[in-house]
């Protein structure tokens, strides 16, 4: 198996919507937030930006296709960054700290090193379109 085996087929239906109602339930069902509150909100925050992100992705399940998918992927990148910084930003500890920190891991893995490269169309049929 290649290792950028996440097309953006995958992405689309594997990754996206599951991965904002991960956001908006675990919380509450981990008891996330219990050293600092902010450590729920921002969860719950970030799944509902990654639902409105998802459909307004131009891709498989995007109900609004206006933002590129690579695109896309900057921000799912820009977020794994900001998950890496959140824990000392805003002070969070323990459970609260390692919830953002393995979920950074996870999409920082995902879209940097599992993600495949998307085909570019070739100069010819881009001069027909």
């Amino acid at each position: 198996m290649k290792i950028r085996f996440i097309t953006r087929w995958i992405h689309a239906y594997f990754i996206d919507y599951p991965v904002a109602i991960a956001l908006l339930v675990l919380p509450s069902l981990l008891g996330l937030g219990a050293g600092n509150p902010w450590a729920m909100r921002i969860s719950l925050l970030t799944g509902l930006a990654a639902f409105l992100l998802a459909a307004l992705t131009d891709h498989e399940t995007g109900l609004v296709h206006v933002i590129p998918y690579g695109f896309h992927v900057m921000v799912d990148r820009l977020v794994g960054v900001m998950f890496l910084i959140v824990p000392f930003a805003f002070g969070f500890k323990g459970f609260d700290a390692w919830y953002y920190w393995v979920n950074a891991a996870a999409v920082l893995l995902t879209t940097l090193v599992l993600n495949a490269r998307e085909p570019q169309p070739s100069r010819a049929h881009a001069a027909q379109a």
